[in-house]
């Protein structure tokens, strides 16, 4: 007789489907109280991964003895009964409509969740996500040429914008906004000296700027052009000088309309004896007169991470798109930057990238697509360290060191929230990582969207205040 239709082996079986229904209902006690973490695991699950084989059961000819269905329950652990509560906090009425999730990056467990999955606007936060894409295709050293070249026309040369947005029309030893920007003079001396090198050139007479390396529309439909005039936003072409500032030296700052005219008519001033500027491409093959650089890859992510700066943000995004192949315009964002987070290992959920700055309210990017992310910048893999070094830090550093951040109660948690701020008219956000109280890193999104005002911050600052103090024991209520 077959061991298991033995009256031994029934009693057997049955024992144990009755060991198995008592931990099945364990597990679904377990997840009942924590749905975020099988959600969270669910997303964190790579999109092709197919679901292990259920171990089989082998049977000897001698069964051995089968615990008891008490037995079996006792070794299952029971679920962990976290006792910290932040729920007064999440219920602020400044947050408006609040979504968030934390995680424990040592265990990968989601600690708290308000709509986690569901993708919705980020604002400034999606300056991480922009930063991440160029960091997975640029090397943190690379940097980004602007050139002349002769152009066709006797006396004529060539200004080529290769999407250096930092590029400066102030005078060289001088420091702008931006950290390690190339200078016109310097460019100017270049090609003086080569142009004079041959005496048989003519004087120099023409300038014609080629800022065709971005396509389509310099302003997207859905920014509000007050941005451009209140100085945070220029309109996007590959050829500007001081992300085209009033004041070269002012983070915020007027933008004109027209900032290749801007760079040209500087240039023109820093070669003399220009009689014109006109616009088209740069002849094919063309010899090269002269070449700056722009600041590093890694100094272009810390600028748009520490204080927000979205003309950064915006050059890093179309120079990822050119990159990959999707194109220089608006539209070739989105699947550029998609398809080389994609090389992170993160289940998408949703994201959709109009821009690379986060200005738009039509971005999208479920909070718990940040806390896996934010894992990863913390363990500083591949390039992501460059993130992790250019992040605001709570009453230390960039954007979470203004007065108004991490105040008061709240400064309990200085120099231990590294995080993201953003802000548009329709919402809030901050997104990071957190070095709790009691030692466990958490990563964490907190988006605070719909009717909102500038006491939104507070309200956000306090709840990732809360979650600093609880740590891992952050209950989800």
């Amino acid at each position: 007789m077959d061991p298991q239709t033995s009256p031994r082996g029934i009693r057997g079986l049955i024992a144990r489907h009755r060991a198995l229904a008592a931990a099945a209902a364990l597990v679904a006690v377990a997840l009942v109280g924590g749905g975020a973490v099988a959600l969270g695991a669910a997303l964190n699950a790579p999109p092709s991964a197919a679901p292990e084989p259920l171990p089989t059961e082998t049977t000897t000819p001698t069964p051995t003895p089968t615990p008891t269905p008490q037995a079996a329950a006792a070794s299952v652990p029971p679920p962990r009964v976290r006792t910290c509560s932040v729920a007064d906090l999440a219920a602020d009425p400044r947050l408006a409509n609040l979504q968030a999730q934390v995680m424990n990056a040592g265990t990968g467990e989601i600690l708290f969740d308000r709509g986690g999955l569901t993708a919705s606007r980020t604002a400034s936060v999606m300056k991480v996500l922009t930063s991440a894409a160029a960091l997975a295709v640029f090397a943190p050293d690379h940097r980004f040429a602007t050139t002349v070249v002769r152009g066709t026309e006797p006396g004529s040369v060539v200004l080529v914008g290769g999407g250096d947005l930092t590029l400066s029309r102030t005078p060289s030893g001088s420091e702008t906004v931006y950290p390690g920007a190339a200078h016109l003079d310097d460019l100017a001396r270049q090609v003086r000296a080569a142009w004079e090198a041959d005496p048989s050139n003519p004087p120099l007479t023409k300038l014609v700027l080629d800022s065709s390396l971005f396509g389509g529309d310099a302003w997207h439909a859905s920014w509000d052009p007050a941005e451009r005039e209140l100085g945070y936003m220029p309109n996007i072409t590959a050829l500007m000088v001081d992300g085209d500032r009033q004041d070269p030296y002012a983070n915020t700052s007027a933008r004109g309309t027209d900032p290749v005219a801007r760079a040209g008519e500087a240039f023109a001033a820093e070669l003399g004896g220009i009689g014109s500027i006109g616009r088209g491409t740069a002849p094919s093959g063309a010899a090269e007169l002269g070449r700056v650089w722009s600041p590093t890859v890694a100094q272009l992510v810390e600028k748009s991470l520490i204080v927000s700066d979205n003309t950064a943000a915006e050059m890093l995004a179309r120079l990822v798109a050119i990159e990959v192949g999707t194109g220089g315009t608006f539209e070739a964002i989105d699947p550029a930057i998609r398809q080389v987070l994609a090389t992170y290992g993160i289940a998408r959920g949703g994201i959709r990238v109009i821009d690379g700055s986060g200005l738009s309210p039509e971005n999208a990017v479920p909070p718990a697509y940040l806390t896996r992310l934010f894992d990863k910048v913390e363990a500083r893999e591949g390039n992501l360290g460059v993130i992790r070094d250019g992040l605001p830090v709570s009453g230390q550093k960039g954007s979470l060191s203004y007065a108004d951040r991490f105040a008061g109660d709240n400064a309990v948690a200085d120099g231990a929230v590294f995080a993201k701020t953003g802000w548009i008219t329709t919402g809030y956000t901050l997104a990071g990582i957190i070095h709790a109280q009691d030692g466990t890193t958490l990563t964490f999104a907190i988006y605070a969207l719909g009717d909102v005002t500038d006491a939104a911050k507070q309200a956000i600052d306090t709840l990732t205040t809360g979650f600093y103090r609880c740590g891992d024991e952050l209950a989800n209520t």
